[in-house]
């Protein structure tokens, strides 16, 4: 395999997908290659929540990613069913975030005001009205934080038809075929993989947790490591609730087919992806002290996915100071799914349109050095 194209991107996750829809819609060819199937990474653990006010409380430029990429969710997901013909199940019902104390109630309280000032639609329950907003909650709930703007979409569905809308535009996808290096030649990039080697314009790094363990002539390796997440599947035998809720030790996201999705464990765990005992249990043990009925649902499957981490916990997007030609887009880790559409556009206009959008000069890897 000797294959040329304007921009080879390193990584099929949901970050990876959408770059190359984005880029592949503005007529630019594109190769995505992977050491394994498209989106049989982080993504495939991932409950796809789109909730920035609530992962993005403790960072303020969190919440303005987040809110940016959910502002283009929609007609993101329209796009994609429309150029792939495949449906993605997504839902915009909204969080309800739960206290189960009195201090995480006044912690609610305090992002309430917050919301409302950056007029944020948001309404805090008192016990009574959380207990009605979701009656399946336990005796120990003290409010809630409902923010109706959130919502849930399939993260493999939406991986799956990324990659069938960006193939329907030209991308060639190159799954099973791990990348040894990348390296100038002489105005190009080469990438050399286990099948061959590609040759391009240019070529993004999107591969997640792995992106340090490819080695970058003449580029040291990002501090990125793997974050184990364990998700459970069950199989939910009561009245569907009714908005994802959220509590302190695990958030829960209802499907129309009757499951449900609990998550997740966050474990320094290195590159191990196996799942865990103790992993199972403290997920089960915190859905059933939020969600008392889950005693009676049906266990079916626990998934497992390493997210790229960064030390400061936000995402890795902008051009190599060392290879100019080499564009980051990784680091995203627990909000891959929420800030791909974000991630795509901000990777496609920085690339094709020299635009550098000031919020790239929060999340540059240059803020970790000549990388």
């Amino acid at each position: 395999m000797n294959q040329k194209s304007d921009i080879v991107i390193v990584g099929g996750g949901i970050i990876g997908c959408a770059v190359a829809y984005e880029l592949s819609k503005r007529g630019i060819s594109v190769s995505v290659v992977d050491g394994r199937d498209v989106g049989g990474g982080a993504t495939r653990a991932s409950a796809g929540m789109l909730a920035p006010f609530i992962e993005g409380q403790h960072l303020e430029i969190m919440w303005t990613l987040g809110s940016r990429s959910l502002e283009l969710y929609d007609s993101f997901v329209a796009d994609v069913v429309s150029d792939s013909g495949h449906f993605v199940p997504y839902e915009r019902t909204g969080t309800l975030e739960i206290a189960l104390d009195k201090a995480s109630l006044e912690c609610l309280e305090r992002a309430a005001e917050r919301l409302s000032s950056v007029g944020v639609k948001c309404s805090l329950l008192t016990r009574a009205e959380a207990i009605a907003a979701e009656p399946h909650l336990g005796s120990n709930v003290h409010g809630g934080l409902v923010v109706s703007t959130h919502g849930f979409v399939n993260a493999n569905a939406l991986t799956c038809s990324l990659h069938h809308a960006a193939a329907k535009h030209g991308v060639c996808f190159i799954t099973a075929s791990e990348v040894i290096e990348i390296s100038s030649h002489e105005d190009s990039v080469m990438v050399k993989t286990a099948g061959g080697t590609l040759l391009s314009g240019a070529a993004v790094l999107a591969a997640g947790s792995w992106v340090g363990r490819i080695p970058i002539e003449g580029v040291s390796p990002l501090p990125i490591r793997p974050v184990r997440g364990q998700l459970l599947r069950l199989l939910w035998t009561e009245a569907s609730l009714a908005r994802i809720v959220w509590g302190a030790d695990c958030y829960v996201v209802p499907w129309s087919d009757g499951s449900i999705l609990v998550g997740a464990t966050v474990e320094d765990a290195g590159f191990d992806e196996c799942a865990t005992v103790s992993g199972v249990m403290s997920l089960l043990g915190a859905v059933c002290d939020l969600l008392p009925a889950a005693q009676g649902a049906g266990f079916d499957t626990v998934r497992v996915g390493l997210r790229p981490a960064t030390p400061d916990d936000l995402p890795v997007v902008g051009r190599s100071a060392a290879m100019p030609n080499l564009v980051y887009a990784t680091g995203h880790y627990r909000n891959g799914v929420l800030l791909a559409p974000l991630t795509a556009r901000l990777v496609a206009n920085l690339m094709l349109d020299g635009q550098e959008d000031p919020v790239l000069g929060e999340i540059s890897p240059s803020r970790f050095g000549e990388f």
